[in-house]
């Protein structure tokens, strides 16, 4: 693993890029609803109010888009994301057939307690949460770090899952994830849109005009955000996405044990999380379907958020 003294540097790196793309547009007035990239008038991730409720002694937050009945999709968010950095094209868009409901983990966003420094401790964070909402048993959908917390929930508390949602993937050990901070160096002197495109999306003109469309989504919650990640939880966030791409040779072989169904959606070239990493899991997870995206990066679900929803939509109704 990095040493301290690397997770010290590169935290601030970090939490300059990626602690809530949303704070330059935080003292304007709510507009109107916006469609986004889906054909649904209501904006759900636009008017939802954040709610608290307390497990384990923490003080979480969350909201909850949509009224539907049936089992919830509980969305895990990525490495110093809070739940208003999903892209509203994917939420509004899950959120037209299913109950989703968007969190901050322990000591992110307006969320109170301590982040725990390794996924297992995040995992159980997440049990929590979901146990004091009163749910026996949720879908998860988890992108990049949310992923990792989602495969150990499935692993380790599989009577909590019904279907299991990963995107921007690896296992543990996943080949080139331990590279991560030098992809983050590479982005030093970016503005938050500049980062986003870099390290989330190709170089190509088709890639880059979805992820400015993304960006611009992201952005379209103005009043009442989420709080800004701190620097600690950035830390420890960055620690455990470090502890978990440490080698760990039995990771595929431990997949094996997941049997609930699993779709995996990957960038055809995802640089942090390359997507051989994918394909991989794909083989080993008894029940998996892999989608890969073409001429797509880390975040290929926010580039192509038409076809993600309605894949997933099919997965999670079957």
């Amino acid at each position: 693993m990095k040493n301290s003294k690397t997770i010290h540097v590169m935290k601030g790196v970090i939490l300059s890029l990626l602690l809530g793309f949303g704070i330059a547009s935080c003292n304007k007035e709510d507009d109107a609803p916006s469609r986004g990239d889906n054909t649904d008038t209501v904006d759900y991730h636009q008017t939802a109010a954040t709610q608290f409720i307390t497990g384990g002694g923490t003080k979480f937050a969350y909201r909850v888009l949509g009224d539907k009945g049936g089992i919830p999709l509980v969305m895990i968010s990525a490495l110093g994301n809070s739940m208003d950095d999903w892209d509203p094209a994917l939420t509004n868009g899950l959120a037209r057939q299913y109950k989703v409901i968007i969190f901050d983990i322990q000591g992110v966003g307006t969320s109170g307690g301590a982040t725990p420094d390794n996924i297992p401790d995040m995992a159980k964070g997440v049990e929590t949460f979901v146990h004091a909402l009163g749910y026996s048993k949720v879908n998860l959908m988890g992108f990049s770090m949310g992923s990792f917390i989602s495969q150990q929930i499935a692993l380790t508390e599989p009577a909590l899952v019904n279907k299991v949602i990963l995107t921007g993937t690896g296992p543990k050990g996943a080949e080139g994830l331990s590279n991560l901070p030098n992809l983050l160096a590479a982005t030093a002197g970016l503005n938050q849109e500049e980062f986003l495109l870099k390290f989330a999306f190709t170089s190509s003109p088709e890639s880059i005009t979805a992820g400015k469309a993304s960006y611009q989504r992201i952005q379209k919650r103005a009043v009442n955000r989420d709080a800004p990640v701190s620097q600690e939880s950035v830390g420890a966030e960055l620690k455990a996405v470090l502890g978990w791409a440490q080698p760990y040779p039995d990771a595929l072989n431990e997949l094996k044990n997941i049997t609930q169904a699993v779709l995996i959606a990957q960038g055809q070239n995802d640089a942090p999380v390359p997507v051989v990493n994918a394909i991989n899991m794909s083989h080993s997870i008894p029940n998996a379907q892999l989608i890969i995206y073409p001429d797509a990066g880390h975040a290929a679900v926010f580039q192509y958020p038409n076809e993600f929803v309605k894949a997933a939509l099919n997965f999670l109704a079957k």
